[in-house]
């Protein structure tokens, strides 16, 4: 009888020599736990379409940084729902807007942990857009175009503000044309020069986002964002994209949504030299979590396979709504 020559199997034989040889590791310092602060008091309310994941107003929200922080969760990526909207997201950019406010109480809690501003508009205009808007209606329909430049003025005041707050990074969401340059430059005049930008710069418009609209309340009112939200066909748009926020002053880059975009992860890895990102979103992180509740998989092999999917995949840092869960795993916990 013949045998093969290699014998690949020798290296899965057993546990032990499988972890040796293992060439992707999860590391909880990996992962960035997203967070939603609202207003109002004694309010931690589910979020229907993201179990687990809740609201929290700031009179509840040492509870939750408490929990990430004894898990070892190295960074929040913080959301505000604000109590009132207006046409150019003035909550936005208010000193004592629910984000600034938030980042103050986190960083006088725990210096240590990294706090990661969302810079965008969409949560705090009436009309849900990333942007300012300029409305027409047409046989009784309103239509919007989003004004890219005057855009970039309040998404600059917004991160300054921020960044006075105490965010040690601003993330631009907005995906406007010259955001990157647009804040940069603002950070620095106001003397922010150390504060780095972890860019959206891949930022697809994507069907995964809908439990996200829910919970930080930003579905558009009309149209939609495929006017300045990348076609979900396009890779050489994203290496556009991506060189650009580079050239602007970005210093780590993103791709969102993750899973369906792994291929794009790969190429923005092999192609650019900065940190990477990977956002695994709302809508990724519901269909995992209902078809779990259904009994259809394991959750917790599944969220570790897909994780480390993405860090193979090129990512750096991942952003997820499972990163307390998956710490717990990796320590060998059960929840």
């Amino acid at each position: 009888m013949s045998f093969p020559i290699t014998r690949h199997r020798r290296l899965r034989s057993s546990a032990g020599i499988r972890g040796m040889v293992r060439e992707t590791v999860l590391n909880p310092l990996d992962l960035i736990q997203p967070i939603f602060v609202t207003y109002g008091t004694g309010i931690k309310n589910e979020i229907g379409s993201m179990p687990g994941v809740f609201h929290f107003s700031l009179d509840t929200l040492k509870e939750e940084v408490d929990e990430i922080v004894s898990l070892g969760i190295p960074a929040v990526l913080l959301f505000g729902i604000p109590e009132t909207k207006d046409a150019v997201g003035s909550s936005g950019f208010d000193e004592y807007g629910i984000v600034q406010e938030a980042t103050r109480l986190i960083k006088q809690w725990y210096p240590d942990l990294l706090v990661i501003a969302d810079t965008c508009l969409c949560e705090f205009t009436d009309h849900g857009h990333c942007g300012m808007v300029h409305t027409h209606t047409v046989d009784g329909v309103v239509h919007g175009d989003v004004l890219n430049d005057a855009s970039l003025e309040l998404l600059t005041r917004t991160a300054v503000s921020q960044a006075k707050a105490g965010a040690d990074i601003i993330a631009p969401s907005n995906m406007m044309d010259g955001f990157v340059q647009a804040i940069r430059a603002g950070l620095d005049e106001a003397g922010f020069q150390h504060v780095p930008i972890m860019s959206y710069s891949v930022k697809y418009a994507s069907a995964f986002y809908g439990p996200f609209r829910e919970a930080a309340d930003s579905a558009p009112q009309f149209g939609d964002r495929k006017t300045y939200q990348m076609d979900p066909a396009n890779v050489r748009e994203a290496i556009r994209e991506a060189e650009s926020d580079v050239l602007e002053g970005a210093d780590m880059l993103m791709v969102k949504p993750a899973l369906a975009y792994m291929d794009v992860i790969r190429v923005i890895r092999e192609q650019f030299d900065l940190p990477l990102v990977a956002y695994n979103v709302s809508g990724e992180y519901s269909m995992v979590k209902a078809a779990a509740r259904q009994g259809w998989i394991n959750e917790k092999a599944i969220v570790l396979e897909l994780l480390t999917g993405l860090k193979r995949a090129g990512a750096d840092t991942i952003i997820t709504y499972h990163a307390k869960d998956a710490v717990r795993w990796l320590r060998g916990e059960s929840n």
